[in-house]
């Protein structure tokens, strides 16, 4: 008799090991969503984060480019900037000792330190990380060999089209105490729809059933034309969602932070004086803290230790025996 799909090892939620492998095997090796060109103008603007343990920055230098740096003073591990979101004057400044950085990553001048037999400053410079722009957004990748964002990004670009200019946005984050990978499957699932999203479901007038993967892009189509109107929903290996519906486009980034917690940074994009946003994202609104709820429910039953093992419907839950084994791949690298 021939085995059904089973769900993932229970372990693989809640091992803190497993996570620790997740962050170097997974994290460090693909693209992590940063943040949008538009808050990168005048050379010194910045944008930082913390991904999956990571405290990375990018900065808009003083030939326009852009460059990207782990946010980690070489002296004695400092931060060189502080805020999520600002501006520095010509170079970064560490905040511990004051060593200060240019733009082009060279140490410039170690405050104060004295004269050190063997110290060379040149061989104390930021540690770079890559930097990639598409359609607006700023993403970066510690590994230097991955391929490229725009070759990961083909498939959903080909799906996008034109797409009006969006120029408006709302930001907000929400902790869920689940691991990454209940919140990814979640998103991932259309199946649960009918049962967590009935709003949602009668609206649209179709399921999100048929999920076609290609290459890192995973792709949802509704199987009623009617109901798929204006619609996307996207996701990018391994924890970035994009989806259009009613004009809003909305990228959902599901930001690691333990074994079983996890930040879900909402960022909104619509045309100034659309007025039908507000609707929009009060819907979006409404279906995270359906998918919330749930899922940090899911996590308490994993974490409890009597489910060790389910059964995946071909039909519906094709994408994640996909996720399950494109995360296995990923560790075993």
């Amino acid at each position: 008799m021939p085995t059904p799909p089973m769900t993932a090892d229970v372990d693989l939620y809640r091992d803190p090991a497993v996570f620790e492998a997740e962050r170097a095997a997974i994290f460090a090796r693909s693209w992590q969503f940063l943040g949008l060109e538009a808050d990168l103008v005048r050379p010194g603007d910045y944008l930082a984060e913390v991904l999956a343990g990571y405290p990375v920055m990018v900065v808009r230098d003083e030939a326009r480019g852009l460059k990207g740096y782990h946010n980690v003073c070489r002296h004695r591990a400092g931060p060189l900037v502080g805020e999520a979101k600002g501006r520095c004057d010509g170079e970064f400044v560490c905040r511990f000792h004051a060593w200060r950085y240019g733009f082009d990553g060279r140490l410039r001048e170690a405050t104060g330190f004295g004269p050190v037999d063997g110290f060379d400053p040149d061989g104390f410079g930021l540690f770079p990380i890559r930097v990639e722009t598409w359609r607006g957004f700023v993403f970066v990748n510690l590994d230097p060999d991955a391929g490229a964002l725009a070759e990961a990004l083909a498939p959903l670009d080909a799906r996008l089209g034109d797409q009006p200019r969006r120029t408006a946005r709302v930001r907000d984050s929400h902790p869920v105490a689940c691991n990454w990978k209940v919140y990814v499957e979640n998103y991932l699932d259309g199946y649960h729809d009918e049962g967590i999203h009935p709003a949602l479901a009668a609206e649209a007038g179709a399921q999100r059933h048929e999920v076609h993967v290609e290459g890192e892009v995973a792709l949802f189509e509704a199987s009623n034309p009617q109901g798929a109107a204006d619609t996307l929903w996207a996701w990018l290996w391994p924890n970035i969602g994009l989806s259009v519906y009613r004009g809003v486009l909305l990228l959902e980034h599901m930001r690691p932070q333990g074994p079983d917690r996890t930040v879900i940074d909402h960022l909104f994009l619509h045309e100034p004086e659309d007025p039908s946003v507000d609707a929009a994202i009060l819907n979006a609104e409404r279906i995270f803290e359906e998918d919330a709820w749930i899922n940090e429910r899911v996590q308490q039953n994993l974490d409890a230790g009597v489910f060790q093992h389910g059964v995946l419907s071909p039909t519906h839950e094709g994408a994640l025996f996909w996720f399950h084994g494109r995360v296995a791949q990923a560790l075993r690298a």
